[in-house]
């Protein structure tokens, strides 16, 4: 038995309420079963019962077996001397207080009906990827939508706390900011940190001052990742590597160490050549770009200020001094969706909280235009009777299973719940 059921079932109750008694033999009312604010300390803050004919308030601490209490060293916890009552599943030994009273119990074992613990034995058994597979599509619709966007909003909310630790390393500057996380995002999974890096190495007013030629912004964000370093009779890499020596002493840019870019098992679209070319393309094109990001809402006006290729050069290159085919690098509508959801959205989210905007039904019906996102937890959820139609419901997916079944939290579920109850 574990402790997380022991919470459920004190925190919603799930017991017979009515012949309560303690293993002293006293009458139990349950007037509040407290707050559950799973910090360290007891697990319930602030619960009210009467047991026998005297009123008590105060903390309620949890565990299977009562000898538990001396295992974790609660007697020489000050922490846990308003304990009022100790709640277990089995009652294995008398427990005392500091002044050699002793603490109430309740032993929940004999209270809980078999079909609650047939109901938590069946959400629990043996499973091939999540412990509700089988029984997920049994849950009301309406339950289960309303638990899709609090996962929405909780996963865009994580999001947003790994902005602010970027802001804080811009200045505050939002321009600055929305050019990192972009960087980031455009180096994907293989060289998004060594993107990052190049993009906080780089004062932002110094991308602002030469925003005005391409090649210049090539120059240094090619530099910057090491990509002139080589030696190179390609005319377009000499003339970029010209710049970036003269572009580095100009803003007197020291080197900085990052991992080498990444090309091995990147499809040619996704080589940090292109990425970068169209990052570089993107900031001489739209200046403002902040401003155009925060002021647009429909996924039309998204697709036009993202609509920007890599240099010419790169229509027959995909790395330097090697010709392929000529194809225009423009990026495609497929990447962009995966800016809005990486980048955009956790943006302009974090962004109205801090001027104290509510803009969640404009996130929603931006990321509801979206296709949903593909990849093998998606397809899973798929295989089990749960199909996500727009990214707004993949996201509350990916939400769900990283967050809630991998680190089996069924018991802090909606879904859980809702098959717990039922």
């Amino acid at each position: 038995m574990k402790e997380d059921f022991l919470h459920f079932l004190w925190q919603f109750k799930k017991f017979d309420l009515a012949q309560l008694y303690t293993t002293q033999g006293e009458k139990l009312t349950i007037i509040s079963s407290g707050l559950y604010l799973q910090k360290a300390g007891p697990d319930f803050f602030n619960a009210q019962i009467v047991i026998g004919a005297q009123k008590w308030a105060g903390n309620v601490e949890i565990h299977r077996k009562s000898s538990d209490w001396y295992l974790h060293n609660h007697e020489t916890d000050p922490n846990y001397d308003n304990v009022i009552l100790h709640v277990v599943w089995e009652h294995d030994m008398e427990v005392f207080r500091k002044d050699n009273t002793e603490l109430a119990v309740l032993e929940l074992s004999k209270f809980v009906s078999g079909k609650m613990l047939e109901n938590y034995q069946t959400l629990m058994m043996d499973k091939t990827w999540i412990y509700c597979e089988k029984q997920i599509t049994l849950v009301d619709g309406f339950v289960l939508d309303n638990w899709k966007e609090r996962l929405f909003f909780e996963r865009l909310e994580k999001k947003s706390r790994l902005i602010w630790n970027t802001f804080s390393e811009t200045l505050n500057d939002w321009e600055a900011l929305l050019f990192c996380l972009l960087a980031k995002n455009f180096g994907l999974n293989s060289n998004g940190e060594t993107f990052l890096k190049m993009a906080l190495s780089i004062p932002f007013q110094k991308i602002r001052k030469e925003s005005f030629e391409v090649k210049n912004l090539e120059a240094l964000f090619y530099g910057r990742v090491g990509l002139l370093y080589n030696e190179n009779e390609d005319v377009y890499f000499q003339d970029l590597k010209g710049r970036w020596d003269y572009l580095r002493n100009k803003h007197i840019l020291k080197r900085i160490y990052v991992d080498p870019v990444q090309f091995f098992r990147l499809r040619p679209s996704n080589f940090p050549t292109i990425r970068l070319s169209q990052l570089a393309n993107l900031y001489h094109s739209k200046p403002n770009l902040f401003s155009k990001i925060i002021e647009s809402k429909s996924l039309a006006e998204f697709y036009k200020i993202f609509d920007v290729s890599a240099s010419d050069y790169w229509s027959d290159h995909y790395q330097f001094d090697k010709q392929s085919r000529r194809k225009e690098k423009k990026l495609t509508n497929a990447f962009i969706d995966l800016l809005l959801i990486n980048t955009v959205v956790p943006l302009k989210f974090a962004y109205a909280a801090y001027v104290g905007d509510d803009i969640s039904e404009e996130i929603v019906q931006l990321l509801s235009e979206i296709p949903a996102e593909k990849n093998i937890i998606i397809d899973k959820f798929r295989d089990f009777g749960i199909v996500a139609n727009n990214a707004y419901e993949t996201q509350a997916l990916l939400q769900l299973k990283n967050e809630y079944c991998n680190k089996k939290r069924c018991l802090e579920c909606g879904i859980g719940l809702e098959l717990m109850k039922n």
